[in-house]
């Protein structure tokens, strides 16, 4: 069958249904309901992300080498979760080659295989494992079609191992194979292999990029680098909520080394021959900001309590809110989360050449689709005239799913005729981060004669994560009325209790707030784990038991009592204080993964030490179990230092801390010595892995510190009195 004349597959089917599904119900009333709302909520919180790329062919994806070598063409970046070692292995298998023989890169945007969503969610892995198998299985027939043609054999009287066919006494490389071949027959999808045949899927194997890495290969954005490059700076305001008005060029437009002051209706830059002379002119330029409000750190709590802006119910069971409503025998507890910066360690900015009739732009991002639409769109190109070049990201965690400064970088290489690097300094990228927004919660409960819950209310108030970003659609908003995002790990995963509610308030922050790795998750999870707690105490109960008694009797719930009962046993928890030390524990779902962890710490000099984390995650089939390993560490050390010590202000209207050091985070002596990572896999499909883990870290180590201290921690970063 010729690739025009093949069928959408039926997942696109589905995934296209179901939104012309939510855009039919937004024309009449009923999306405004709230059970609808709720119904949306729900799934959402428990529907696993489809890809949405090109799955039509795998031409865009596969390119043979004459050492008959496989390329594979990522339309997922690495920003150093491993995906790339992932893909390769899920390659491997089907297309029936080496590891050593696998070549994974960024697929440039004019390769045609872009992912209309983007890189982040926890979905590289899991989003691909159906489709990316079929077309190395598909690419796999291709090829021992053409094969069987140029031997003269059938197809079926071929085998195949490490890219060489066999039969009848002959045998042909792929390379041979497809050589001078430009027009493919894309067959049906074959069977894949079923999945106790793979040599390399659900194997420990070594990274795939590695050796780059190690010897310090230029593959990162701040790297790329072309001929006759110029450099550029742009003027960015430190203060929250400031609008570029006019700006005196005069002085900066005479220093050593300016070539142009490119002034636009939105910004304003200088383009030099050096970095550092085009961040000495603009520092001379003068820019007139707009400055409504001169904000505090005051300011923004008072605005995020509960109670301000509009409440809608995203989860309701029972008649939570009349058996709250009796103020006998309530238990009520608040909890409290800050500004959160992403601090990674490359600050954002690209590489730029814009000619007549194309531009080519290099840099770090988790969105060439967006990027490129964006800078078409500025530049009144095609898009198809825009070619994205993805690089290795040092540091995502969400701050790449937008980046509006290459449109800077491709404005600047315009006005001059030549590429243009432009980035941001460490205090630009402080300031003008979209931030993790600060959290306020309010929790209510009461017991039942048994001690167990019997109506249970999760209050939660942030500004928004996914409402303003580009990747939603502005109708999502007044559809859904809760941000998606704010409230990711707020929903109550006990759902063994009668009644109970979430209940999410949303609230517009004066400064840009947006995704941060796990989005809600962390803070949310660490205000209804915590209580959960404080529950279990007021109850006289253990804290795991406890847990396990009101999780629901479903698949759902069977893989969160597992990770539960999993980390619990290989810690050897216990409510005891033995020798300085006690033990925390916590659980959350995100997405379909459930996390469960257990820390133990100490107290020294009213400083706190963890040492050592438990982590039990059940991600369902593990494609490479050191990636998830390392996933789980890298979640728990980052959810630590948020958990800790990070935390931005807001003084006299601008964001601060604006450099590490002052910006506290957690360092090489905060980490614990241990961290024990138990990996279940009670689901036929792989899971979310990136950000699961930074659920339960924050109030597993507040519980740990009450049963020491007697202290109940309530607002991150957690310090004792």
């Amino acid at each position: 069958m010729d690739k025009k004349e093949k069928k959408i597959p039926r997942r696109k089917f589905l995934i296209r249904g179901a939104l012309s599904t939510v855009g039919v119900l937004a024309v009449g009333t009923y999306i405004f309901k709230n059970p609808i709302r709720r119904g949306i909520a729900t799934a959402i919180n428990t529907t696993d992300a489809p890809y949405l790329g090109d799955t039509s062919t795998p031409v865009i994806w596969f390119e043979i080498t004459e050492n008959n070598t496989i390329i594979l063409y990522s339309p997922k970046v690495e920003m150093g979760q491993g995906t790339f070692t992932g893909l390769a292995q899920m390659t491997a298998d089907e297309l029936e080659v080496s590891m050593e023989q696998i070549q994974v890169v960024h697929a440039p945007s004019a390769s045609g295989n872009i992912d209309e969503f983007a890189t982040g969610g926890s979905t590289s892995i899991s989003s691909l494992w159906m489709p990316l198998r079929e077309l190395a299985a598909t690419m796999r027939e291709m090829i021992k079609n053409e094969a069987a043609s140029k031997l003269g054999m059938a197809p079926v009287q071929l085998t195949i191992k490490n890219g060489v066919l066999s039969g009848g006494g002959k045998t042909m490389t792929y390379a041979e194979a497809v050589k001078d071949i430009t027009d493919w027959n894309v067959p049906e999808t074959p069977n894949l292999k079923d999945t106790k045949t793979y040599k390399y899927i659900g194997k420990p194997l070594a990274r795939v990029d590695l050796k780059e890495k190690v010897f310090g290969s230029p593959i990162f954005g701040m790297d790329a680098s072309l001929p006759n490059m110029l450099y550029g700076a742009v003027v960015r305001p430190s203060n929250i909520g400031a609008k570029y008005i006019t700006a005196n060029t005069s002085k900066a437009a005479g220093m050593p080394g300016v070539i142009k002051i490119i002034k636009e209706p939105d910004f304003v830059g200088v383009v030099a021959t050096s970095r550092m002379e085009a961040e000495h002119a603009k520092n001379a330029i003068e820019v007139t900001w707009e400055i409504d409000r001169n904000w505090q750190t005051a300011d923004i709590e008072s605005l995020i309590a509960v109670g301000n802006g509009k409440p809608f119910v995203i989860q309701k069971e029972g008649d939570a809110k009349g058996i709250l409503s009796d103020e006998e025998a309530l238990i009520t507890a608040e909890y409290k989360s800050p500004i959160g910066a992403h601090a990674q360690l490359e600050p954002n900015g690209a590489v730029a050449h814009v000619t007549a009739d194309k531009a080519t732009i290099i840099l770090s991002t988790q969105v060439v689709k967006l990027t490129r639409d964006e800078i078409a769109e500025r530049l009144n190109f095609e898009k198809n005239q825009v070619h994205i070049i993805p690089t290795f990201l040092g540091g995502g965690f969400g701050r790449r799913l937008h980046t509006p400064n290459a449109i800077q970088a491709a404005v600047m290489s315009k006005a001059v005729g030549k590429p243009v690097k432009c980035f941001f300094n460490r205090k630009e990228e402080f300031q003008n981060d979209t931030f993790r927004p600060p959290t306020h919660h309010v929790l209510k409960a009461k017991l039942n004669p048994d001690g167990l819950i019997e109506a249970l209310e999760h209050n939660v108030s942030s500004g928004d994560v996914a409402f303003g970003s580009p990747m939603v659609p502005s109708i999502a908003a007044p559809i859904l009325g809760a941000d998606l995002g704010a409230w990711r790990g707020g929903m109550i995963q006990y759902e063994s209790i009668p009644n109970f509610r979430t209940i999410s308030w949303r609230q517009k922050l004066p400064f840009a707030t947006s995704w941060w790795r796990s989005l809600g998750l962390l803070a949310n999870t660490f205000a209804i784990e915590s209580f959960m707690d404080e529950l279990a105490i007021a109850a006289k109960k253990d804290p795991v038991a406890f847990r396990l008694a009101q999780i629901q009797d479903d698949d759902r719930g069977y893989r969160l009592k597992e990770v539960i009962k999993a980390a619990a046993h290989k810690a050897g928890y216990t409510n005891d204080v033995k020798n300085g030390r006690a033990m925390g524990f916590a659980a959350s779902t995100d997405t379909n993964t459930p996390c469960a962890q257990v820390v133990e710490v100490s107290i020294k000099d009213n400083t706190i030490k963890v040492h050592k984390v438990t982590c039990a995650m059940d991600p369902g089939i593990i494609v490479n179990p050191d990636q998830v390993r390392a996933q789980c560490e890298g979640a728990i050390i980052m959810g630590m230092s948020a958990s800790m010590f990070e935390k931005m202000e807001v003084e006299d209207g601008m964001l601060t801390p604006t450099i590490y050091g002052p910006y506290q985070m957690a360092l090489m002596r905060n980490a614990p010595k241990e961290i024990d990572v138990v990996l279940l896999q009670n689901a036929d499909t792989p899971g979310a892995v990136g950000e699961p883990p930074l659920g339960p870290i924050g109030a597993a180590i507040a519980n740990a510190i009450f049963r020491l201290t007697g202290q109940r921690l309530r607002t991150m970063p957690l310090q004792l009195s």
